[in-house]
């Protein structure tokens, strides 16, 4: 199978129902309450402002749970969502390339967790390149396997920003996957050959509303 048709579904022989992404998990540290300042006896100052201010104890600050990223002992823990930049939420050219880059790292964390919402919530139904996407991650989160180095870097998008026949802005994007590796409780699933030469994929969009949707994504070199 080729590395660079990063969105083509896997080759899988194991059939079950499809693992559940791992959730960000947020651990929440509580501070004890602000002691009583107590009644004034023979001899004692009143309390004063400052004195009561100084016995609340300053609120302890709450982690997160540390990021795993996933490998042969185990899939990918508290992976964190990507959020789209403000960006690639405006109807331009800069902004297509923002949304662009953001489908990918959508993307990513597809493939971290299994959980492909993100790119769900940004692609059109009848996008063919996406339904392959969401094949790939099925597949790899079956029967409580896990998907490992499997990361997209993009190296630049860039729009001539020209509206086509069909109504949609296109954009170039280049890009080099890792190679993918499938994994399970059982070992080593199976994996993609490594190729270092970069890919490009023409990414077409249409602005709905208020935001734009992939519709189309066709990979021209790789």
């Amino acid at each position: 199978m080729s590395r660079t048709e990063v969105l083509r579904p896997a080759v899988r022989v194991k059939l079950a129902t499809a693992a559940v992404a791992v959730p960000l998990l947020f651990l929440t540290a509580c501070s004890g309450a602000a002691g009583d300042s107590g009644d004034s006896g023979a001899g004692e100052s009143p309390s004063s402002p400052a004195a009561t201010a100084s016995e609340t104890p300053t609120p302890t600050p709450t982690p997160s749970a540390k990021y795993k990223p996933a490998s042969a002992e185990g899939p990918a823990e508290n992976v964190p969502p990507p959020v789209m930049p403000e960006e690639a939420k405006v109807e331009s050219k800069e902004g297509l390339e923002a949304f662009a880059r953001y489908w990918y790292e959508a993307a990513n964390y597809g493939y971290e967790t299994g959980d492909v919402g993100l790119v769900q919530d940004i692609s059109s139904p009848d996008c063919t390149t996406c339904l392959n996407y969401y094949e790939v991650v099925d597949n790899g989160y079956r029967d409580n396997d896990w998907i490992a180095n499997a990361k997209i870097t993009v190296q630049g998008a860039h729009s001539d920003y020209v509206l086509t026949p069909e109504g949609r802005y296109q954009a170039l994007a280049q890009f080099q996957q890792e190679a993918m590796e499938y994994h399970g409780p059982e070992g080593l699933q199976g994996s993609e050959d490594a190729d270092l030469t970069p890919s490009v994929q023409l990414f077409e969009a249409t602005w709905v509303g208020d935001n734009w949707v992939a519709v189309n994504i066709v990979t021209i070199k790789g």
